[in-house]
Protein backbone atom coordinates (compact mmCIF):
# COMPACT_ATOMS: atom_id res chain seq x y z
CA UNK A 1 0.00 0.00 0.00
CA UNK A 2 1.35 3.43 -0.95
CA UNK A 3 1.32 6.31 1.47
CA UNK A 4 0.66 9.93 0.69
CA UNK A 5 3.79 12.00 0.20
CA UNK A 6 4.45 15.19 2.14
CA UNK A 7 3.21 17.41 -0.69
CA UNK A 8 -0.04 15.45 -0.83
CA UNK A 9 -0.46 15.77 2.92
CA UNK A 10 0.09 19.52 2.64
CA UNK A 11 -2.50 19.76 -0.14
CA UNK A 12 -5.03 17.81 1.95
CA UNK A 13 -4.41 19.99 5.00
CA UNK A 14 -4.70 23.22 2.99
CA UNK A 15 -7.92 21.97 1.38
CA UNK A 16 -9.48 21.16 4.77
CA UNK A 17 -8.41 24.50 6.22
CA UNK A 18 -9.76 26.30 3.15
CA UNK A 19 -13.13 24.56 3.53
CA UNK A 20 -13.35 25.46 7.23
CA UNK A 21 -12.40 29.08 6.55
CA UNK A 22 -14.89 29.45 3.70
CA UNK A 23 -17.74 28.05 5.82
CA UNK A 24 -16.89 30.34 8.72
CA UNK A 25 -16.60 33.48 6.60
CA UNK A 26 -19.69 32.54 4.56
CA UNK A 27 -21.75 32.43 7.78
CA UNK A 28 -20.52 35.89 8.75
CA UNK A 29 -21.16 37.36 5.29
CA UNK A 30 -24.66 35.87 5.08
CA UNK A 31 -25.72 38.55 7.59
CA UNK A 32 -25.06 41.03 4.75
CA UNK A 33 -26.91 38.94 2.17
CA UNK A 34 -23.79 37.97 0.20
CA UNK A 35 -21.59 34.91 -0.25
CA UNK A 36 -17.81 34.70 -0.04
CA UNK A 37 -17.59 34.66 -3.85
CA UNK A 38 -19.76 37.77 -4.09
CA UNK A 39 -17.61 39.44 -1.43
CA UNK A 40 -14.49 38.70 -3.50
CA UNK A 41 -16.13 40.31 -6.55
CA UNK A 42 -17.14 43.39 -4.55
CA UNK A 43 -13.64 43.59 -3.06
CA UNK A 44 -11.95 43.34 -6.45
CA UNK A 45 -14.18 46.03 -7.96
CA UNK A 46 -13.77 48.26 -4.92
CA UNK A 47 -9.97 48.08 -5.19
CA UNK A 48 -9.88 48.71 -8.95
CA UNK A 49 -9.47 52.16 -10.46
CA UNK A 50 -12.89 53.38 -11.58
CA UNK A 51 -14.47 50.46 -9.70
CA UNK A 52 -15.09 48.64 -12.99
CA UNK A 53 -13.51 45.74 -14.89
CA UNK A 54 -14.25 43.54 -17.85
CA UNK A 55 -15.94 40.25 -16.98
CA UNK A 56 -12.91 38.33 -18.23
CA UNK A 57 -10.48 40.33 -16.07
CA UNK A 58 -12.81 40.03 -13.08
CA UNK A 59 -13.12 36.27 -13.55
CA UNK A 60 -9.35 35.91 -13.62
CA UNK A 61 -8.92 38.14 -10.57
CA UNK A 62 -11.35 36.13 -8.42
CA UNK A 63 -10.37 32.69 -9.72
CA UNK A 64 -13.50 31.86 -11.71
CA UNK A 65 -14.18 31.00 -15.32
CA UNK A 66 -15.83 33.62 -17.53
CA UNK A 67 -19.10 31.67 -17.44
CA UNK A 68 -18.78 31.18 -13.67
CA UNK A 69 -18.41 34.90 -13.06
CA UNK A 70 -21.38 35.62 -15.35
CA UNK A 71 -23.55 33.22 -13.30
CA UNK A 72 -22.36 34.93 -10.12
CA UNK A 73 -22.95 38.45 -11.46
CA UNK A 74 -26.53 37.94 -12.68
CA UNK A 75 -28.12 37.89 -9.19
CA UNK A 76 -25.71 40.61 -8.07
CA UNK A 77 -27.03 42.81 -10.88
CA UNK A 78 -30.63 42.07 -9.85
CA UNK A 79 -29.75 43.08 -6.28
CA UNK A 80 -28.15 46.30 -7.58
CA UNK A 81 -24.69 45.47 -6.21
CA UNK A 82 -23.09 45.73 -9.65
CA UNK A 83 -24.19 47.02 -13.04
CA UNK A 84 -23.17 46.58 -16.66
CA UNK A 85 -21.38 49.48 -18.25
CA UNK A 86 -20.37 49.91 -21.87
CA UNK A 87 -16.69 50.11 -22.62
CA UNK A 88 -16.05 53.46 -24.31
CA UNK A 89 -13.06 52.00 -26.19
CA UNK A 90 -14.65 48.75 -27.37
CA UNK A 91 -18.42 48.34 -27.71
CA UNK A 92 -18.02 44.54 -27.85
CA UNK A 93 -16.73 44.47 -24.28
CA UNK A 94 -19.05 45.23 -21.38
CA UNK A 95 -17.67 46.25 -18.03
CA UNK A 96 -18.90 45.35 -14.57
CA UNK A 97 -19.16 48.36 -12.28
CA UNK A 98 -19.65 48.52 -8.53
CA UNK A 99 -22.82 50.44 -7.62
CA UNK A 100 -23.16 52.73 -4.59
CA UNK A 101 -25.32 50.01 -2.99
CA UNK A 102 -22.61 47.45 -3.72
CA UNK A 103 -19.97 49.72 -2.19
CA UNK A 104 -22.07 50.17 0.94
CA UNK A 105 -22.69 46.42 1.31
CA UNK A 106 -18.98 45.78 0.70
CA UNK A 107 -17.89 48.25 3.40
CA UNK A 108 -20.28 46.70 5.93
CA UNK A 109 -19.29 43.14 4.96
CA UNK A 110 -15.59 44.04 5.14
CA UNK A 111 -15.94 44.61 8.89
CA UNK A 112 -17.44 41.12 9.31
CA UNK A 113 -14.83 39.60 6.99
CA UNK A 114 -11.97 41.19 8.95
CA UNK A 115 -13.43 40.04 12.28
CA UNK A 116 -13.80 36.51 10.95
CA UNK A 117 -10.24 36.50 9.63
CA UNK A 118 -8.94 37.80 12.96
CA UNK A 119 -10.79 35.02 14.80
CA UNK A 120 -9.29 32.36 12.55
CA UNK A 121 -5.77 33.71 13.00
CA UNK A 122 -6.12 34.13 16.75
CA UNK A 123 -3.00 32.93 18.52
CA UNK A 124 -0.67 33.77 15.63
CA UNK A 125 1.78 36.65 15.87
CA UNK A 126 2.23 39.23 13.13
CA UNK A 127 5.61 37.65 12.39
CA UNK A 128 4.01 34.22 12.01
CA UNK A 129 1.28 35.63 9.77
CA UNK A 130 3.88 37.29 7.55
CA UNK A 131 5.91 34.07 7.39
CA UNK A 132 2.80 32.10 6.44
CA UNK A 133 1.91 34.63 3.74
CA UNK A 134 5.43 34.32 2.34
CA UNK A 135 5.31 30.54 2.30
CA UNK A 136 1.84 30.42 0.74
CA UNK A 137 2.89 32.84 -2.00
CA UNK A 138 5.45 30.24 -3.12
CA UNK A 139 2.60 27.83 -3.89
CA UNK A 140 1.06 30.11 -6.53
Amino acid sequence: MSSMNLQGQLFMELTLIHTQMMKSIDRKLSAHGISVSEFFVLHQLSETSGQSMSRVALAEAVGLTASGVTRLLNPMEKNHLVEKEKNSRDARVSLVKLTPTGQEIYQDALVSFNHGAESMAEGMTVTQLNQLMGLLSKLK
